[in-house]
Parts: C-alpha cells; sequence; structure tokens
C-alpha cells in the first residue's frame, strides 16, 4: 500500500500544481513563449518572418541576443516581452533550429481613417482633438479602448453620463483599418434639485442665487449652469463661503458638496453641507503705523468700516487696498499694509487692526507684452499707470489691467510680475488674447418716443490696430431718424488727448406735441483729455443748419414765428467727475458733470447755455444682503441766456417730460400755448430723481430686474416776446411716481415703466405707460 502511494503521489502533486488556483497556474499571455534554448548552443543568425513595413534591423534592434551571442532562455523571453511592449506587432513567436534564432511576427494594422457616428451635441474636430488615434498611426485595441473611455469622460464632463461608445474596425487591404467609433449620446444629466444642509441664516432660494451651478428649468435653454461639474462643485462652495464671510460669519465652513446621480440616471441631486457658526459684528478698529513721518489718522477716514457693522471680510480686502492706495498717493510707493483679526467669540464681535509697514522695494525692470498680433504695443502700453523705472505700485498694476479690459480688444489680460535681473527689479510679463473689434449690426424695436424703429451700423473699434474708434450708424424711426459718421483717437498725438470729429443729419417729427418737423445738418470737431483717473474734461466745437419745417396750419403762432432755417455757430465743454463703480451699470460711487454751450461765433443765434447734473448711488447690500439693491439719486439745473439781439430759437431750449419727468409725456410739462397745446420749451429746468432698484423674486438667469421711483421737475422761462393770454408759463414743481421693470432679454433691453403724474397742471400732457426696446444681431 505504502508503494503504491509512493507511485502516485508525484502524479497527484502534478494534477494540483495544475488545477486553477494553484502557484504554478499558467497566466495568459498575449505572446507565444521561444522553446527551451540548447544548451551551449551558439546564436549564428536571426531570422524574421512575416514583416510587411517594418524592417527586419528595426526587428533585430529589439532583441536582446545578436549573432555570436550564447544561446540564453532568459534573454529569449526578455526579448520577446520587448518586441510586445513596442506595440508594433499583434502576436510574436520565437522559435530556434539549432543555432538559428527564428522571429515569426504578426504586424498591428495602419490606421487608415478615425470617424465618428451618431454624435451630434460634440462635432466631429472636438472628438478629433481628443483621441490618440490617428491616420497612418499603429492601431492596437488598448488604444482603441483607451479613446473610448476619453470620449465618455468629455460626454461627462458635458452631463452625458448615460453616453455609450463602441469602436468599430473595419478591415481593409495591406493590413489597414478603419476605426469608427459609434456613440449613441443619451440625455443630459441636468441637475435635478439641490438642496442645502445646515442653513439657518439664509433660505435655500437665496443660496441658490450665490452659487454658480442651476438646477434645470425650461427658462435656461442656452445655459450650461445645470449641467453636473465637478469643478464648479468646489467653486460654489467658495463662493458660499465668502457669502457667509460678507455677511458676519467669520467662522463658516462648508463641509461638503456631494452628488448623486439618480438611477435612471437621467439627473443630479445636489447636496451642500454648511456649518453656519455665530455671526459677528466688527469691534474695534485700530491703524497702528510703523511709517515714518506718516499719521494713520490722515487715513482713518478712508476706511469703509465701522465699530457696529456686521463683520464683512470683503470689506475688509476693500480696506487694505483702499488705505495702501491712499498711502502709496500720499508719497510711500512702498507702503504695506496688513490686517490682524481678533475675534471675541463671547461677545460676538471681530476686532480689526491694520498694520502699516514699510513693504519690499521694488521697481519696474520691463514691461513685456504678448499675444497682441494686432494692436500695435504702444496701444497697450499707454494705459499702464506706470512705467519702466517706477515703484512696484500692486494698486496701479490692477488699475492698468483694468483700464486694458475696459478697451474691449481684447478676451482675457493677465499682467504677471517675475522676478527681474537684481532683487528690486520686477518685470511685467502682461499677456493679452484679442478679440474683434469689427461689428456690424442690424436692429429694430419700438420706443415711445421714436415709435418703430430699424437700424443699422459698421463699426471698428481698433481701426488698424493703432485704437482708433470708427463709426458709421443709420436710424429710421417714425419719430427720429438719424445719420451718424464719427472717428475717435484716443490718444491724438500719442498725448492725453481724444479727439475727433462727427458728421450727422438728424430728422425730427414733433407733430403730436409742437406741431411742426425739424432736421438738423451739421458736424463737431471734439477734443479732450483727462486731468486724473477721476477728472476729464472735453470740448467741442459744432457747426449745424436747423430746419423748422411743416409747421400745421393751426400751430400756435408762436411756433409759426420759429418757421425757417436758422446756423448754430457753437463751442462748448463738458467736465465730469467720476467715482462710480462702474460706467456701465454703477451701485455705488457718484459722477458730477458741468456742462456750458457758447453760441454766436458767427451763426444766426447767440446764446450762454449752462447744465450740471450729478448722480449718487447707494448700496444697500448690508441691509438686504444682495448687491442688486442700490438707491440712486440723481438731480440736475439748466439755464439758458440769450444775449447781443439775437434771440434763441425753440430748438435751442429745455424741454421737460419722458425721459427726464416719468409720468408725463415727452414735452408734456412746462411752457405751453393752450389754446392749440404745442409745448414751446423753456430756459430754465431743474430735475430730481429718487429711484430704488431691486431684483425680482425670480432666477437671476431671467434678466429681470425692477425699480420704483419718483420724479420731481420743473420747467419755466419763456421770452418776454413769447407771452399772451393763452400761453402758460409757471415754475410749480411737477411730480410723476411709478414703478418699472427691466428685462435683459436674448433679443436686447427691455425697459418697461408704468407712472402717475401726482402733481401737474390742468394743461400738461400725461403718459402712464412707457416702453423701450431696442435690439442688435
Amino acid at each position: 500500500m505504502q508503494a503504491l502511494l509512493r507511485a502516485l503521489l508525484p502524479l497527484v502533486f502534478a494534477v494540483v500544481l495544475a488545477a486553477p488556483g494553484g502557484e504554478a497556474q499558467a497566466q495568459p499571455q498575449p505572446r507565444r513563449a521561444p522553446p527551451p534554448a540548447a544548451a551551449g548552443a551558439t546564436v549564428q543568425a536571426i531570422e524574421v518572418r512575416g514583416n510587411q513595413r517594418i524592417e527586419a534591423d528595426t526587428v533585430r534592434s529589439y532583441m536582446l541576443l545578436q549573432p555570436g551571442d550564447p544561446m540564453d532562455q532568459e534573454r529569449l523571453d526578455r526579448s520577446l516581452r520587448t518586441l510586445f511592449a513596442t506595440g508594433l506587432f499583434r502576436d510574436v513567436e520565437i522559435t530556434t533550429e539549432g543555432g538559428r534564432v527564428i522571429v515569426q511576427v504578426v504586424e498591428n494594422p495602419i490606421v487608415n481613417r478615425v470617424a465618428f457616428e451618431g454624435n451630434r451635441k460634440i462635432s466631429d474636430d472636438v472628438l478629433r482633438n481628443e483621441v490618440t488615434l490617428r491616420p497612418r498611426a499603429v492601431f492596437t485595441p488598448a488604444a482603441a479602448q483607451a479613446d473610448r473611455n476619453r470620449i465618455l469622460e468629455l460626454y461627462a464632463r458635458r452631463g452625458r453620463f448615460a453616453a455609450q461608445v463602441e469602436p468599430k474596425i473595419i478591415e481593409l487591404d495591406q493590413n489597414r483599418v478603419d476605426v469608427v467609433f459609434e456613440i449613441v449620446e443619451g440625455e443630459a444629466a441636468l441637475v435635478a434639485r439641490i438642496n442645502f444642509v445646515g442653513n439657518r441664516a439664509f433660505s435655500d432660494s437665496r443660496l441658490k442665487e450665490i452659487i454658480a451651478t442651476r438646477e434645470a428649468a425650461w427658462y435656461r435653454p442656452f445655459s450650461t449652469a445645470d449641467t453636473y461639474d465637478p469643478e464648479r462643485l468646489n467653486f460654489d462652495r467658495e463662493l458660499l463661503r465668502r457669502y457667509y464671510l460678507r455677511n458676519g460669519y467669520a467662522d463658516v465652513q462648508v463641509t461638503g458638496a456631494t452628488a448623486e446621480l439618480a438611477p435612471d440616471r437621467s439627473g443630479f441631486f445636489i447636496t451642500y453641507t454648511i456649518e453656519e457658526g455665530p455671526r459677528y459684528r466688527v469691534g474695534r478698529v485700530d491703524l497702528v503705523s510703523r511709517l515714518r513721518n506718516f499719521d494713520p489718522a490722515t487715513v482713518r477716514g478712508e476706511v469703509p468700516i465701522e465699530e457696529g457693522d456686521w463683520y464683512d471680510g470683503d470689506a475688509v480686502e476693500r480696506s487694505v487696498q483702499v488705505l495702501t492706495d491712499a498711502i502709496q498717493q500720499r508719497g510711500f510707493p512702498f507702503a504695506e499694509v496688513t490686517p490682524r483679526i481678533e475675534r471675541d467669540r463671547e461677545a460676538r464681535r471681530v476686532n480689526l487692526t491694520f498694520e502699516i509697514g514699510e513693504g519690499p522695494r521694488a521697481y519696474i525692470e520691463r514691461i513685456e507684452i504678448t499675444g497682441n498680433t494686432r494692436t500695435l504695443d504702444r496701444v497697450i502700453r499707454r494705459e499702464f499707470r506706470l512705467a519702466e523705472g517706477d515703484p512696484f505700485i500692486p494698486a496701479q498694476i490692477r488699475r492698468s489691467r483694468q483700464r486694458l479690459r475696459e478697451l474691449g480688444y481684447f478676451s482675457s489680460v493677465e499682467i504677471t510680475p517675475q522676478p527681474g535681473s537684481a532683487p528690486d527689479r520686477v518685470i511685467l510679463n502682461t499677456e493679452v488674447t484679442e478679440r474683434a473689434t469689427g461689428e456690424i449690426s442690424l436692429g429694430g424695436g419700438y420706443a415711445t418716443d421714436a415709435g418703430f424703429l430699424a437700424d443699422f451700423g459698421l463699426r471698428e473699434r481698433n481701426l488698424l490696430g493703432t485704437g482708433v474708434d470708427g463709426r458709421f450708424n443709420i436710424t429710421l424711426a417714425q419719430r427720429r431718424s438719424q445719420v451718424d459718421i464719427s472717428v475717435t483717437d484716443p490718444a491724438f498725438l500719442e498725448r492725453n488727448l481724444a479727439a475727433g470729429f462727427d458728421l450727422f443729419a438728424i430728422q425730427r417729427n414733433l407733430l403730436t406735441i409742437a406741431s411742426y418737423e425739424e432736421r438738423r445738418y451739421g458736424g463737431a470737431l471734439r477734443i479732450g483729455y483727462e486731468f486724473n483717473e477721476y477728472l476729464r474734461q472735453s470740448w467741442a466745437y459744432t457747426l449745424v443748419e436747423r430746419n423748422v419745417y411743416n409747421v400745421q396750419p393751426d400751430a400756435s403762432r408762436f411756433i409759426q414765428e420759429q418757421r425757417g432755417k436758422t446756423l448754430l455757430s457753437q463751442i462748448g465743454q463738458t467736465i465730469t467727475y467720476d467715482r462710480r463703480d462702474s460706467r456701465i451699470d454703477p451701485h455705488s460711487g457718484y459722477v458730477v458733470r458741468l456742462g456750458t454751450d457758447v453760441a454766436g461765433l458767427g451763426g444766426d443765434v447767440a446764446y450762454v447755455r449752462a447744465r450740471l447734473d450729478g448722480a449718487y448711488y447707494i448700496p444697500l447690500e448690508r441691509f438686504f444682503g444682495n448687491p442688486d439693491y442700490v438707491l440712486a439719486i440723481s438731480a440736475g439745473v439748466g439755464i439758458l441766456k440769450p444775449f447781443g439781439s439775437r434771440e434763441d430759437r425753440i430748438v435751442d431750449r429745455f424741454f421737460l417730460g419722458g425721459e427726464n419727468l416719468r409720468g408725463f409725456a415727452i414735452g408734456g410739462a412746462g411752457p405751453r400755448d393752450v389754446l392749440t397745446g404745442d409745448t414751446l420749451g423753456g430756459r430754465f429746468i431743474w430735475t430730481q430723481s429718487t429711484e430704488f432698484r431691486f431684483p425680482l423674486p425670480l432666477p437671476q438667469e431671467l434678466g429681470l430686474s425692477g425699480r420704483a421711483f419718483v420724479d420731481v421737475g420743473s420747467l419755466s422761462g419763456l421770452p418776454s416776446a413769447t407771452s399772451g393770454p393763452t400761453v402758460r408759463d409757471e415754475a410749480t414743481p411737477r411730480v410723476g411716481a411709478g414703478i418699472g421693470v427691466s428685462w435683459r432679454s436674448p433679443f436686447g433691453v427691455i425697459n418697461i415703466d408704468l407712472a402717475q403724474a401726482v402733481v401737474k397742471r390742468p394743461y400738461d400732457q400725461t403718459q402712464v405707460f412707457r416702453l423701450g426696446f431696442g435690439t442688435r444681431f
């Protein structure tokens, strides 16, 4: 029995090792192992068979054995693996015959063409840039599978997680293949719902307005914000954190942002987890200076933070910038402000200390500009608020970047400081990305003042890369038509001068308010300059022929007297002091303008006309928690004074109503011939408007905002010759009040105002509904 077991033991042992899971189990390999080499044999030759495109010497170069070497089984195995690792071969077999080594290869095919089928949301060009397989490249199944995964990732980034991609291989002659990726895009998995956990101070609806991700909705057909993007979630977390910091929550933490895909892969459910912590007020605000001969009290009034305010992280950053700018402007170019924040958790107060010291001294060694293939270097350099050799002042760099962006010539502007040739030298690398500056515009719309209108324009804002702005525009409307040609050089003679000229032809139909029509043909020469960042002045000489015609037979006799042509020769100036945060959509700051015109240097009329107006914008974010709440207060006053023996004309006077006094028709308030109803204009005007702007309780993507306003104004002062029993010329203030809505639609801005004339005279003409609509495409 023992002898039988001894005989069967080797057989059992061999079966166990060969069984699945045994230690000696052979791993599947995509190659054929070479047979054992004969011991003591020498390699006499290496013969390559089956190769079509690849030279035999190329195959031999991958072999670790060469003629004359002894046969070595390990080196044969390694040679086999090396040949497979090249990716050139589908199959490799190495055999030995005596002293010969025979390498039998089957080459991988060459890609003839790469095509995509079924893709509609992503173009072929985008997909082609994503894959690695190219025509005339070697095809391998691993490369095709890797490209499939890349395409799936690309679709996933666009919210299409249900996409399917299948690479198909079409074999051709000469060992070539076409690779076709068959794509089933599936529906986009949009963000179905956004939830917040832990928020007590702010509602879900308010926080949804803060983050960049949006829930899918029917009114977002062109938006990508409702597509799930993992990178956007991290951005949302930072937006939420900064929002809480702006509102006093100094200990806030956004601990999580998770996304769950619905079982049917149709949408994502996103949840943000917030730990708000207590809300802090500002405690003590101190300024400490380590600068010699500098008193911090001189800039204390610049700090936009007061004790008792809710703590605002952004306000602290703004205070640092404001203080730094103010100190540097006082002759300390290397001043540095560092905020120190101390929390008093028991009292829920944050004490702030702004330490003023001197930072490292550095000077601009060189300003380098790249990316401007069209715009001349000098056009960019003149916008810099510093030059080579000046102290390195971050505030001036920020201002330079802002000025370059406001030109409208570039889609992006980046100014990056880099070390120069010495520790105190800095090189400013300015990289710009140009965009198209030419425009061809066609438009149409409706406005209460002009009626239905059509518009055509040509404009080049950066003519030949010189920064010169040229415009041609035609507007045809029911009650106002105009043709304009305008050219402006913002840096005339490479100096702080903006010079240009205008040619225009204007026709106005005033039959409904004054029983006449008017034409103007003329031109103007302009020149302007800046005293500093906020103060600028412009001058203009204007020569215009005015024609009052088509005066109705039943018009007022004072209108009948205005019939005919007159020549206006006028020189005027406007000086502006502008401290608004934005000229297009201001939320804070103020602007003041003083304009004066003097006519009489030739021509048929002689007068002095002056106009002073301004606006002040008060942000109400600290009260409402939203920067779109703004109180705008504006006012203006104007006076017209003829001199010499020449009287003013109706076309030179002021009119009140419509744009400057809502609730009243154009020219609806002020001096009037009550017998005919014709407005006569006036020499003295003043207006005042208080407007509360607020966001509507609707998604921001709709572009809707509201306003409530009260307008007050008065117009008076007819010439002594324009008097009679039917003429009314009263300086009584008129008041209009109402509400309005603005919609930034895809077709243009639509403004709707509903106003009521609260205080008026019996002969005034009112207007409850006012609509303005326009678009260009």
